[in-house]
């Protein structure tokens, strides 16, 4: 299962499967690190990471898959209350990832933001 089969999904009971697919698959691979994951935070991961694998279609899709899911885009929120990003918030939100990828401290300040995003 991967997140572009994810995007395609368009009923509640088909994303739901998914979900759980995806969130089994998570705990999978972090049990094979030594790990001991929660279903909770592998269920947050593959939020976020939804949300955020979403904000690279159409708004339509971004909406769809936010809903669906019960996820939103780590770094612009929920479509449904913010709207898409302006190119002007895209370029800024890309520039300042750059800048603080370049001091190596950490990518985000946002205590939403870092809580749910997942850089690995």
């Amino acid at each position: 299962m991967t997140y572009h089969d994810a995007i395609n999904v368009t009923t509640q009971k088909a994303a739901d499967e998914v979900f759980k697919l995806l969130t089994d698959e998570c705990m999978r691979l972090r049990k094979e690190r030594g790990e001991s994951p929660t279903r909770e935070k592998c269920e947050n991961i593959q939020r976020s990471n939804l949300g955020y694998y979403a904000g690279y279609f159409s708004n339509e899709v971004r909406e769809r898959v936010e809903r669906l899911y019960k996820c939103e885009h780590p770094l612009f929120g929920a479509i449904a209350k913010k709207g898409p990003p302006t190119p002007e918030q895209a370029f800024a939100m890309g520039l300042k990832m750059g800048k603080a990828s370049r001091r190596k401290k950490k990518p985000l300040t946002e205590p939403t933001v870092e809580r749910r995003f997942n850089f690995e």
